[in-house]
């Protein structure tokens, strides 16, 4: 789990991580900032989103571990590639196969945790990999803008080519099958009160064995089939509600830090690359401090929550974590844009800016397990689903956010933002007053049914 949550924080670092060159690519190339953002980072977020339906699918006929192993090989490559890139078609191609090969680390690390962890363990699992995530967002951005400013844009590909390769020896050896197929090895008689009965002696592999990348067909289902079902998964409400909450939080992370750099850029503030990273510091110590505080909630209070309610589990109990999200995002957002127009002190954009980033492990923690709790058996399609909303969320943000920017001003964006991000927050309510209704009425429907199947 520490190895698969580490791997993710810096697969996602590489979407932000050129955020603060941006300015750097755009005056090299003679190409316009949206541009720069919109192949850059939006494209690669699109093809991850794009890429999910056929990793998830083949996740679940051939395994996650090969999937893992060979993403991240090919992670290790295009950042070679992107090191030695002399050209903006060439970086904005190496991004979309950059995109392509993070997929695996983007979707399955969650239903990775839904294999190993029981419920009640899942939150606290779940939040050391929202902390590396939220690392890799704010981090990388840190550690890119230093090297871009004393080094070169490209170089910070060729640094994160040399942190692959002990991610690779890692997956390799460490990270072994989770998905289970059934007992394995010969059948055995037992005895018992005078009957015999016949049951699967579950041979335990050696460690050999469980280095090996193909097993062949672990199961029987079609993977076109399964490339298609987190389509209509979209109809469930828990995916519903979790996909719009997840995909609209992930995506005001990356519009905020890449209109940061606008402002920040720009006067009364004037900062180079290294110092528009080191605006992101504030946010990952909150970011650090939130995520596994969220996922100690997620499952404390569901414990509680649970023995208040006779000892019954209902899923519905991780949606209370946004009642701490949504006036943390709300304040937030007001700040940040209110503080940039009024041209304040620095400070109070980053304390605001701080402010979202630490709403944003709360509603990924009540969005996502709320989804696996829900739809365990579809968790992997699930993600999909929300993954590649997520992809186009940001993909659509981070082409038109400049544009947009420089034609209504910081108050303007912002106070929209924040409009949008508390109608999304409100579906919180139906969700969980009604949220036992929709599952039941998902289980009983001739849909639900056929979906599942």
């Amino acid at each position: 789990m520490a190895v698969l949550a580490f791997s993710s924080g810096v697969t996602t670092a590489l979407g932000p991580m050129v955020t603060p060159g941006i300015n750097v690519v755009a005056m090299k190339y003679n190409v316009s900032l949206d541009m720069v953002s919109s192949l850059l980072i939006g494209f690669l977020a699109f093809w991850i989103g794009f890429t999910t339906f056929f990793t998830a699918s083949g996740a679940n006929i051939w395994g996650k571990r090969p999937f893992f192993v060979l993403s991240t090989m090919l992670l290790l490559g295009t950042n070679v590639w992107g090191f030695f890139s002399n050209s903006f078609p060439s970086l904005a191609t190496m991004r979309v196969v950059q995109g392509i090969a993070s997929a695996p680390l983007e979707t399955l690390v969650t239903s990775t945790v839904s294999d190993l962890f029981f419920v009640h363990q899942r939150g606290t699992r779940l939040s050391i990999w929202g902390m590396m995530l939220a690392s890799g967002v704010l981090l990388g951005q840190t550690i890119s803008g230093a090297i871009i400013q004393n080094i070169s844009f490209e170089a910070t590909f060729g640094i994160s080519a040399l942190v692959f390769i002990p991610i690779l020896a890692g997956m390799y050896f460490i990270v072994v099958e989770t998905t289970y197929v059934g007992p394995r090895g010969e059948k055995v008689q037992i005895e018992e009160k005078g009957s015999f009965w016949s049951v699967e002696n579950d041979e335990k592999e050696t460690y050999k064995q469980k280095l090996r990348l193909f097993r062949g067909r672990l199961s029987n289902d079609s993977f076109w089939k399964g490339c298609i079902k987190p389509v209509p998964l979209i109809a469930y409400p828990a995916v519903l509600f979790s996909t719009i909450v997840y995909g609209s939080y992930f995506t005001w992370l990356l519009t905020i830090s890449l209109l940061a750099v606008t402002a920040f850029s720009a006067p009364p503030y004037n900062l180079n690359p290294a110092q528009i990273g080191l605006t992101n510091l504030p946010l990952l110590a909150v970011g650090l401090i939130g995520s596994p505080i969220s996922g100690w909630m997620a499952d404390a209070v569901v414990k509680y929550m649970a023995r208040k309610n006779n000892g019954v589990f209902e899923p519905e109990f991780r949606l209370t974590l946004m009642l701490i999200a949504t006036p943390l995002a709300t304040a937030g957002f007001l700040g940040f844009g209110m503080s940039v127009q009024a041209g304040a002190p620095i400070y109070w954009p980053m304390l605001f800016m701080s402010l979202h980033s630490l709403s944003v492990p709360f509603a990924s923690q009540a969005s996502l397990t709320y989804v696996i709790d829900c739809h365990p058996k579809d968790a992997n399609q699930a993600f999909v689903t929300i993954n590649f909303t997520k992809a186009v969320f940001t993909f659509l943000a981070t082409t038109y956010a400049n544009s947009w920017y420089f034609s209504v001003g910081p108050r303007g964006v912002f106070d929209t933002i924040t409009l949008i991000n508390l109608g999304i927050c409100m579906l919180t309510i139906p969700a969980y007053v009604y949220g036992k209704r929709f599952r039941s009425m998902v289980a009983r429907s001739n849909f639900g049914q056929r979906v599942s199947r």
